[in-house]
């Protein structure tokens, strides 16, 4: 599965590169487009899958890790948790102002690309996801009201943390006087990472 996952995420990586050398950017703002609606049936799975920039950040964060950059100290502008909001309307913006002004397509998904890998060095993924990406906030608006997701079941669960301790968006909190895993729905990628290391076969897609 996990051979599969990553087969994925590099083949729509490659068509992203791909479009933007032939200069077709907005056919992949369509499929973005396109995904915001799939995520009301079956969640955020263009950040589990598709998204370039979550591709790139999976290695970034390990190299983070390797070379010691990481922190766990969040900037205090960062934690008010409505900038990617503001990130959002800026990128819009100046795309509307760069067209209309200089005639000029702004390269903004490039832009974000190399941002979202800088921003992984140094914190962890689920900083740029859930705090700063433009991206994902819309995603996280349709992800919420998914008719199908990862969910924990509460009997097999032992309250091990290992998918806490794995989901790259902190989708997973284990919580609650029983100890047993919840997913938020509008943070989770829908990837296989919390499957892949939970023991008891406790997480499952579906309604």
């Amino acid at each position: 599965m996990k051979n599969m996952v990553t087969v994925i995420r590099v083949a729509f990586l490659g068509l992203f590169l791909f479009l933007l050398a032939k200069g077709k950017i907005m056919l992949w703002l369509g499929l973005f487009a396109i995904s915001l609606v799939a995520a009301l049936f079956f969640g955020r799975i263009y950040c589990g899958y598709v998204c370039p920039m979550n591709t790139l950040m999976i290695p970034a964060a390990r190299l983070g890790n390797k070379l010691g950059f990481k922190t766990e100290k969040l900037p205090q502008w960062l934690k008010k948790n409505n900038f990617s909001w503001v990130f959002l309307v800026l990128s819009v913006a100046a795309m509307l102002v760069f067209k209309r002004r200089l005639g000029i397509n702004l390269p903004i998904l490039p832009l974000w690309l190399v941002i979202s890998i800088f921003v992984t060095l140094r914190y962890e993924p689920q900083v740029f996801h859930n705090l700063i990406c433009p991206f994902g906030v819309l995603q996280r608006i349709f992800g919420r009201f998914a008719r199908w997701s990862k969910k924990v079941d509460p009997k097999a669960c032992t309250g091990c943390k290992r998918c806490e301790k794995s989901c790259p968006s902190g989708a997973i909190v284990v919580m609650g006087a029983d100890k047993k895993g919840e997913i938020d729905t509008a943070l989770c990628h829908q990837c296989t990472n919390c499957q892949e290391v939970c023991s008891q076969n406790a997480i499952h897609f579906g309604k």
